[in-house]
């Protein structure tokens, strides 16, 4: 099933993959690029966007009704302001 593009918060993430939760449950599997916003907190110099490229790895209910997903990242890249929409 395609979401489509969502905002939503990620509660995990690392340099192999993201944890976050979308309204709507996704396949394994599925293909999914995800634009991170890293806080000043992480980055000491202000924040810093990147796209991430990667597959559905497991997905999970949780008690809000959300399904939370975890996806492999397999490639990203740092944006610079108006990047967005670059592939």
């Amino acid at each position: 099933m395609a979401v489509g593009e969502a905002e939503t918060e990620s509660r995990d993430v690392s340099s192999r993959g993201v944890y976050f939760f979308l309204p709507k449950q996704v396949n394994h599997g599925s293909p999914v690029e995800i634009i991170l916003t890293l806080p000043h907190e992480v980055t000491l110099a202000g924040p810093v966007r990147v796209r991430c490229l990667g597959r559905v790895h497991r997905t999970e209910d949780d008690a809000q009704g959300r399904s939370g997903v975890v996806a492999e990242i397999q490639r990203y890249e740092f944006l610079r302001g108006g990047d967005e929409n670059a592939a």
